[in-house]
Order: C-alpha cells, then sequence, then structure tokens
C-alpha cells in the first residue's frame, strides 16, 4: 500500500517528506499538532474523519500561541487531509498527524525570525492503551504550567512532560499516569483529559487546571448531558477525590474512551466499567464510525 503525506505544498510519498536535521523545530520543539481519527465503516465502505475542522481550528490557536505563521485556512487544511488519505487508499481506522512547525535551519532559541511550514502524514492506528479497563497511578511529576509551556496549545516540545509521566505508570506495573498540576490538583492522564463520576455528576477538570482544551472532553460533556440527562460539572479535584470516585475514565481523540478501574491501587467504584463511562463509551464509538446518524454532521466522508 501506498501511503501518501502533504509536504512543501503538495501530496508526495510518505518516504520523500523528510527535514533536516538542522530544523528548528527538530532541534528545539518549535512546533504545533493535531491528531485526527478516521474510523472505518465496514458496513458503508466508508472512512469517515471525525471533527475534521475542529481540529484544524484548534491548530491554528495553538500556532497563534507559538507565533508559527499556518498560511493554509481551515477548510483547505481539511482538503489536503482529505486528498492524503484517498490517495493512500485507506480502508481502516488511521491516525492523521498535521503538525506546523518552525522550518529554518538554524541553531538559536527563539520564536521570531524563523520560517514556518506546514506537513500532515496518515497511518494505521488502533488503540492508544491496549486494556479494555485500565490502572492508573498518580504520577509523581507534575503537569506543565500555562506560564511555562501553555498545555493549551499541543506544542511538540511540551510532550516530554507526557513521555516521562508515561513511562514511569508503565515501568511502575500501570497502563497510565493521571498528572496533578503544580497546585496539587488533577490535571489530566499523560495525553487524554480524565472525568470522574460522582454521585450521578459528571466531574472534569476546569480548563484552567494545566489541562489541553479536549475535542473528545467537550463531547463527553454534550452527551453525557443531553443524551445521559447527568449534571455536568467542571470544577477542582483533589488526589483523593479520584480514589472514593464511583467512576473515573480517559478520553481523547487518539485515547478515545477508557474506563479507569483501579487508582494507586485502589478500585475506583466497583472495580469495573461503570454505567454512565459505558454508556458514553457506546455513545462515542457509534458516533465517530458514522453508525448513529444523529451525529453524522460531524463525520466527514473520505470517499465520495
Amino acid at each position: 500500500m501506498a501511503v501518501y503525506a502533504f509536504f512543501k505544498g503538495k501530496v508526495v510519498p510518505v518516504e520523500e517528506a523528510k527535514i533536516s536535521v538542522m530544523t528548528h523545530a527538530f532541534n528545539y520543539g518549535t512546533a504545533v499538532f493535531e491528531g485526527l481519527r478516521a474510523y472505518w465503516n465496514a458496513q458503508e465502505r466508508q472512512l469517515y474523519v471525525f471533527k475534521l475542522p475542529e481540529h484544524f481550528a484548534r491548530l491554528h490557536r495553538s500556532a497563534h500561541i507559538m507565533r508559527i505563521t499556518l498560511r493554509y485556512s481551515v477548510p483547505e487544511l481539511c482538503d489536503f487531509t482529505l486528498e492524503v488519505l484517498r490517495r493512500s487508499e485507506f480502508h481502516q481506522d488511521v491516525y492523521i498527524r498535521p503538525i506546523a512547525y518552525k522550518s529554518s535551519e538554524v541553531v538559536g532559541v527563539r520564536l521570531h525570525n524563523l520560517e514556518d511550514d506546514f506537513t500532515l502524514f496518515a497511518m494505521p492506528f488502533g488503540k492508544y492503551v491496549e486494556r479494555e479497563e485500565a490502572r492508573c497511578c498518580v504520577s509523581s511529576w507534575r503537569r506543565i504550567d500555562d506560564n511555562a509551556i501553555p498545555p493549551r496549545a499541543k506544542i511538540t516540545g511540551s510532550y516530554a512532560n507526557s513521555a516521562i509521566c508515561k513511562t514511569e505508570a508503565v515501568e511502575n506495573g500501570f497502563d497510565e499516569a493521571i498528572v496533578l498540576n503544580p497546585n496539587g490538583n488533577v490535571s489530566e492522564g499523560s495525553a487524554e483529559n480524565i472525568f470522574i463520576v460522582r454521585d450521578g455528576a459528571l466531574v472534569t477538570p476546569r480548563v484552567t487546571e494545566n489541562i489541553l482544551e479536549g475535542i473528545t472532553r467537550q463531547l463527553m460533556m454534550q452527551l453525557g448531558e443531553e443524551e445521559l440527562g447527568v449534571k455536568i460539572e467542571e470544577r477542582a479535584i483533589d488526589r483523593t477525590e479520584l480514589y472514593v470516585a464511583d467512576e473515573c475514565f480517559l478520553c481523547g481523540t487518539g485515547g478515545e474512551l477508557v474506563p479507569v478501574v483501579e487508582i494507586d491501587h485502589r478500585l475506583v467504584g466497583s472495580g469495573h466499567t461503570g454505567p454512565i463511562t459505558k454508556q458514553l463509551q457506546k455513545l462515542y464509538f457509534d458516533i465517530v464510525r458514522g453508525v448513529n446518524k444523529k451525529y453524522i454532521a460531524w463525520c466527514t466522508p473520505v470517499y465520495v
């Protein structure tokens, strides 16, 4: 199967999409990115990209924070994505990675007086967290702060923080990390937003707790309120509130929706996926695969 990428203003075979070792973004992490998923619907023989324009709108916001000029509009970026997917002829679930980056081949830490560029590639991709129900630990590392490296922007360099937390968790026998912010409040997973259920309410950290303003996070709040009729709370969550939660799950485009059944060797609720989490999980996968036609407008078909 030939796989293609968008690079230097055109669609090329992915093996031709190469940058220099001197590229500023490679040396200093001065790039922003998005992660999108496209889901294969075997019954319809269709590949659906979920929340396509929403992801590129966020990429523009991240680029603005990092003083990266992204010269393509959201509709143009959507068109490039669809062209790459069609040329690659994917007939399975796919992960899409667009990157806007400082492309100058220079040494020196800064954001100003540098050239900018954009690239995009896609690849077949399965589950991010392998287990159906995850065991988590609270990381000994803290989440980056908005006044240090803004977490609301998807900055490549900031994911060193995520990598440290994830590896610590896995090497200690867990599936994923839960990270606290500098104030000691729950922030998010290593690369996912987090929700707990307490007394029937769906609770998630506020955007001011150094979280990524997640597209899937917003979706969970909308579905929880509109489809399940549960109360939504955005507020600070203490570490020990994780231990007494009735349910817990992580969510994100890459991570999808992963139930959390144990935190720091303490069972969450019954130790199995809770009823609210289970309902949201089914809703989510029916929506992203284009099965639930009520929300089909959120799914962009690749093959016409």
